[in-house]
């Protein structure tokens, strides 16, 4: 005997940050395949489960006193102390043929500096997701959901979407965009998925760059080795191109690589001679960024990670010295219109790397310990000298409660971008694993 399933979920019209446009059209595509779907008894059986992490933790940041892009904290208004308590939680529910997921993330946090406090919270979905296999080989998927691949740690140039991974950062939460998608997978090899995508999910700037978007991604993976490409096109703007892959040889070593080509919109753009001023263009030229990796892991399972990252968009090193420069001399008329003007462009409009060129290593222990985990990051950036370290560790106290740790050193002075804006970080904290 056979049932029909079906999928609804709560939708307001009101001023819910949750259910706006974007929802909404996620649903409608959803609702075409999951209003009546041949189920069996067994397969409409659901299974439902959860977990969370319950967050305390406090930062202390050391700005750069002497700092030329942010004189006095008058600019960027960096926080000095924050106080953070967070919970992240998964919930699950799926039958042979449907699975439902949800991350809702609530998060209380006070920052202080010289000028005062500022208190933030926030109860939103950093993910959701309503699966449904429709018949072999294809389903379809809405909601909001954290669109990652590859190996690499520090950037990700394959990614339109997460440049920054959040892997180089161990305390990171990545949000979701919100995207309805039709995947083809026809053997454990192959796959290919079209997503339409609505937004940019919780936290997006305004105008969303990734409204009203379309992404095409094909995989290949077996032997040791995975690989894939990625075409994305947001409106107005060229096509984004691309593609990773990466080999496993032996049981130490891990090989791969990433590249992206494409084009920015209103990208700063610093003359090398630095009696111009500062310039955005509309849209950048097309370029091209690549990374390359290596990872050995030893017997005893700590691993060594070694990076290269080639960033097209990033300034030369006489372009990298004219940005400095002319922050500095707006820096000398502060708080002038033309130096907030100029030091506001510094800070907003320039690109997410200064420099061209990276090297960035990771030495970690063996995730599988149980007792605990450590992580130390170093960073170099070949275009102005400038360094970066940092390191992570965590100890288990109880199989629910574990303390942690997180420091991160700049060197370099306040011509150097990891030492631009800050000279020391330190986060003391705890979590504790539900249920």
């Amino acid at each position: 005997m056979s049932s029909f399933t079906f999928i609804t979920l709560p939708c307001k019209n009101n001023g819910d940050v949750f259910v706006k446009y974007r929802l909404r059209n996620i649903l409608l595509c959803m609702s075409l395949v999951t209003l009546a779907i041949p189920a069996t008894a067994e397969e409409a059986a659901w299974r439902t489960s959860w977990n969370g992490t319950l967050y305390g933790y406090a930062n202390n940041t050391a700005l750069r006193s002497d700092s030329v892009l942010n004189p006095g904290n008058l600019i960027a208004h960096l926080p000095e102390r924050s106080a953070v308590a967070e919970a992240r939680f998964n919930f699950k529910a799926e039958n042979e043929r449907v699975r439902l997921t949800m991350r809702p993330i609530l998060l209380a946090q006070e920052d202080r500096n010289v000028f005062g406090s500022q208190q933030k919270n926030e109860a939103y979905l950093s993910q959701w997701q309503a699966r449904v296999n429709v018949a072999e080989p294809w389903n379809v998927a809405g909601g909001r959901d954290v669109l990652n691949w590859g190996a690499a740690q520090f950037r990700s140039p394959s990614n339109p979407f997460y440049f920054n991974n959040g892997r180089s950062n161990p305390m990171s939460e990545l949000s979701g965009l919100d995207v309805a998608r039709l995947t083809w997978s026809p053997d454990v090899r192959h796959s290919l998925y079209v997503a339409r995508l609505f937004g940019s999910g919780h936290g997006h700037a305004d105008p969303d760059p990734w409204r009203d978007s379309w992404l095409v991604k094909a995989d290949i993976r077996g032997d040791g080795r995975t690989g894939g490409v990625a075409l994305a096109k947001q409106p107005g703007q060229a096509l984004f191109i691309g593609a990773y892959g990466q080999q496993s040889v032996g049981d130490e070593w891990l090989l791969y690589g990433e590249m992206g080509s494409s084009t920015h919109v209103n990208l700063l753009r610093s003359p090398s001679d630095a009696t111009q001023p500062f310039a955005v263009a509309n849209e950048s030229p097309r370029r091209t960024t690549g990374l390359v990796g290596a990872t050995y892991t030893a017997d005893n399972g700590q691993s060594l990670t070694m990076e290269y990252l080639h960033y097209d968009f990033g300034y030369d090193a006489n372009e990298s010295a004219a940005y400095f420069s002319r922050a500095a001399n707006a820096a000398t008329t502060f708080p002038s219109a033309a130096a907030q003007q100029t030091l506001g462009m510094a800070l907003g409009a320039a690109p997410q790397l200064l420099g061209r060129d990276y090297v960035h290593l990771v030495w970690q222990s063996n995730i599988m310990e149980s007792s605990g985990y450590w992580r130390l990051m170093a960073t170099h950036n070949l275009t102005d000298g400038g360094n970066e370290l940092s390191g992570y560790g965590e100890r288990t106290l109880d199989p629910r409660i574990t303390v942690f740790v997180l420091a991160q050193a700049t060197m370099g002075g306040a011509h150097r971008e990891f030492s631009s804006l800050t000279t020391r970080l330190f986060t003391l904290g705890v979590k504790l694993v539900l249920p």
